[in-house]
């Protein structure tokens, strides 16, 4: 569906891209990680053809973003950061503009208009001013114009930013719903975001590719995965926990009682761990298993640690 060959994009010697290549498969939701300044909005800008790449190219359903430029735009449904639209407009007006641009009239245009309208539930604000709806009524809005000619592509820049977790949650909920036929690309730095919505990460530091895993692989490769979390109401038997078989160590936490209990690579240490509570009667206020940290993973890696 979408082909990178070597994109790479400077700016007045800054390397903002740096021979950036990947594939993305039908289906995919791919989540494009990075810190501040990684390259991701600047990457999103070339694959949806409004920026000029300074060498490289991308394909998008085949088409060749540079030398075919809009055949290949008309594949994609294009989200920007902020959600940028025509404030001054209605939302049935300017969704009436976007599919006239699209070129769609009459009772097709209608059909399209009213479809994107249901199915990201605009029918209580079609009448108003974009300008006074919330953030999250206004990305539904952005999400509606992009997915107006039905695309097979969707690509989409900081979706959830500045949102409230209710907010975020609708709009991850509609990500989701469109991604069962659709392949989409979400630029974020919102690390629970990759959790929630999409099936493949990649994470981007000075330009370039630094980890391409699904983030259940990237959180086994955080130290804190498969580790066993005790908080006791009084002081435990450290030496017990640690001589356990698969156990790499036990931190301590700063407050009362609070250890935690580190799995050597590849080892599962909860029940071993659980066993010895109850043979020894400990007392416990609570007993976790951690399934790994993506924040923990995406630091080490963007600072140049290994995971």
């Amino acid at each position: 569906m979408i082909e990178i060959v070597n994109l790479t994009k400077h700016f007045s010697g800054h390397i903002a891209v740096d021979n950036l290549s990947l594939h993305v498969g039908s289906g995919e939701v791919l989540g494009v990680l990075g810190p501040n300044g990684a390259g991701k909005t600047t990457a999103m800008r070339m694959l949806t053809g409004f920026l000029s790449p300074t060498s490289g190219t991308a394909r998008i359903l085949g088409y060749d973003i540079r030398k075919q430029t809009l055949q290949a735009q008309r594949q994609i449904g294009y989200l920007p950061e902020g959600a940028p639209c025509y404030v001054e407009m209605q939302v049935g007006t300017f969704l009436k503009f976007i599919a006239s641009v699209r070129g769609y009239c009459g009772a097709e245009r209608r059909k399209r208009i009213a479809r994107a309208i249901d199915r990201l539930e605009l029918g209580d604000v079609v009448g108003l001013p974009i300008m006074q709806l919330s953030k999250g009524f206004l990305r539904r809005v952005g999400l509606a114009q992009a997915i107006m000619h039905d695309p097979r592509v969707l690509i989409l820049d900081e979706p959830t930013d500045g949102l409230d977790p209710n907010q975020k949650n609708k709009v991850r909920e509609l990500i989701l719903g469109l991604g069962q036929d659709k392949t989409v690309i979400v630029s974020t730095h919102l690390l629970e975001e990759v959790s929630a919505i999409c099936s493949r990460a990649v994470i981007l530091n000075a330009g370039g590719v630094l980890v391409d895993s699904s983030p259940d692989e990237l959180k086994r490769r955080c130290r804190y995965y498969q580790a066993v979390t005790l908080q006791a109401e009084e002081p435990l038997d450290l030496m017990a926990l640690v001589t356990l078989p698969g156990v790499a160590g036990i931190e301590e936490g700063q407050s009362g009682h609070c250890y935690t209990v580190l799995a050597r690579p590849g080892a599962v240490i909860f029940h071993q761990v659980n066993a010895l509570v109850v043979a020894r009667g400990w007392k416990l206020r609570t007993l976790d298993l951690d399934q790994g940290r993506l924040d923990e993973v995406f630091r080490s890696l963007t600072r140049g640690k290994t995971a």
